[in-house]
């Protein structure tokens, strides 16, 4: 089985995609969606996470998300260990997602393959573009946060131009129909892969 990583940058419409490769027959890991859950449901992940942010990680044994993003937000150093703790929950909970699929290839969503260097984990990286105003438009439409709250968030993130270089196949999502076109294209190419 082919492990095939998709990432994008915020606002590209990766879950969009991920979405089109889904109604396909492809199964879809979000990583995103699955460290939410384990930071709520993993009593391992739990205590790691008080252990280094403090009894009021969480709130009446629900993740307080408030508290965290004010306690992370300027401090690189406690981001990434943070990360440290929900990236590799992540990961072993991926790997053994995939061992249940009987399809020639899976997919994991995730925001930061390049970025984390996790390159070398995936047989193949889909990379999902937009233009950067677009982008920002889809995310303020959706998450209701300001141009500066995203370009700021944007920032961490590599450009699209250093990560074409980077990626197997390149999905450009700006009009719908011709994004489920390029789908179908890299679909035909995985599975001839496989």
């Amino acid at each position: 089985m082919r492990i095939v990583g998709l990432t994008g940058g915020m606002g590209s419409g990766k879950s969009t995609v991920a979405k089109i490769f889904s109604n396909l027959g492809v199964p879809v890991y979000n990583s995103d969606i699955e460290a939410k859950r384990l930071m709520q449901s993993s009593k391992k992940v739990k205590k790691q996470i008080v252990s280094l942010l403090g009894k009021d990680a969480y709130e009446q044994n629900k993740l307080n998300r408030a508290y965290i993003a004010q306690k992370i937000f300027n401090d690189k150093k406690l981001l990434e260990e943070l990360n440290g703790i929900v990236h590799p929950a992540v990961r072993e909970h991926f790997l053994a997602w995939t061992k249940k699929q009987s399809h020639p290839y899976v997919i994991q969503e995730t925001a930061l393959i390049f970025e984390n260097g996790m390159s070398d984990f995936y047989d193949s990286i889909i990379l999902v573009t937009a233009p950067k105003e677009m982008r920002i438009q889809r995310i303020m439409d959706r998450d209701a946060a300001t141009r500066e709250e995203i370009t700021a968030r944007m920032e961490n993130q590599l450009e699209d131009s250093e990560k074409i270089a980077l990626a197997d196949f390149v999905i450009q999502n700006i009009e719908l129909s011709e994004t489920a076109l390029k789908i179908e294209e890299v679909n035909n190419a995985l599975l001839e892969f496989c």
